[in-house]
């Protein structure tokens, strides 16, 4: 949604961005060309092989960019160390990037056999096969139901428990597999273990906390009339960033039917399309994966 993005956080010369999910680069070059001579950009990733294929990708661009190794709920902590304090604008492409998902030993596909891995940040300790090997069925049915929305939680959380009696669950193409026994084939739309291997990447990842912490953050980051923007690829995340630019830009958060208004609250935001954008048909056809893509963005107001 390139063009989306560049619309709606509409870079300027001079100016600087931070790109919270800076991946592959792509988002970030259109940026960093936008704000020639002189605009600056962070860009963020806990993936130590999507910041190097950024390094290549924008090394043209000399120290205009600086490229940080960390999660975007730290990005103003990121973006001190750069000697920035404030921003115009902040952009977030959530969920996996399409390295991770194209590379089997990164374990984010079903596709292809890989190890049971996950980890977007190959620091952390925890990985899917160990959520799948120490959980509890209890923990096991949260996980699928709360982060996949997934409608067979329970039955699957019973059949991981029994296959794991027998054998650790350890590659990809075994959780698919096991998945597919217990739905006998699932949606015609998309494969049976969608929603499963979804819940596994969102619970290694903490996705979910981190991006609340992010949103908070970039808000505080930008400076007034400064611009957010937030890729959503499934209905969990999108409901985050939808309900949280929505309280942002609200005057009062009380409960319906109070006389008077308690709540204290301060608008901070202005929504900039109160209906999420979408991918073009043509960016469809060209990259099936972005049709489940939702685009919002919200712009600071003055303090």
């Amino acid at each position: 949604m390139l063009a989306q993005v560049i619309e709606v956080l509409r870079p300027a010369p001079g100016e600087i961005f931070v790109d919270g999910t800076v991946g592959g680069g792509g988002h970030a070059e259109a940026l960093l060309e936008r704000t020639a001579p002189d605009g600056r950009l962070i860009g963020l990733d806990v993936d130590d092989e999507s910041l190097a294929e950024a390094g290549d990708r924008l090394a043209r661009f000399g120290e205009r960019v600086r490229l940080v190794r960390s999660n975007f709920a730290d990005m103003k902590a990121a973006n001190a160390s750069a000697g920035v304090a404030a921003v115009d604008g902040v952009l977030l492409d959530l969920g996996g990037s399409s390295h991770q998902f194209d590379t089997p030993e990164r374990g984010f596909s079903f596709r292809e056999d890989g190890p049971l891995d996950m980890r977007q940040d190959r620091r952390l300790g925890r990985t899917a096969a160990d959520i799948l090997a120490e959980s509890s069925e209890e923990e096991l049915v949260r996980i699928f139901w709360i982060y996949g929305e997934e409608p067979l939680a329970k039955w699957l959380a019973a059949a991981v428990v029994q296959e794991r009696v027998r054998q650790p669950i350890t590659r990809t193409t075994q959780l698919a597999d096991l998945v597919k026994r217990v739905k006998r084939g699932g949606h015609r739309s998309f494969h049976p273990a969608t929603l499963v291997f979804q819940a596994l990447r969102i619970a290694v990842n903490d996705e979910l906390n981190q991006l609340r912490r992010g949103l908070e953050a970039a808000v505080d980051l930008c400076r007034p009339r400064g611009r957010i923007a937030v890729i959503a690829f499934h209905s969990l995340e999108d409901r985050i960033v939808k309900d949280f630019v929505r309280r942002m830009a609200s005057p009062c958060i009380c409960p319906p039917g109070l006389p008077v208004c308690r709540c204290g609250q301060r608008m901070r935001l202005r929504l900039v399309q109160r209906k999420a954008f979408r991918p073009t048909e043509a960016e469809v056809a060209a990259n099936p994966r972005a049709r489940s893509a939702r685009l919002r963005a919200a712009e600071k107001l003055e303090e």
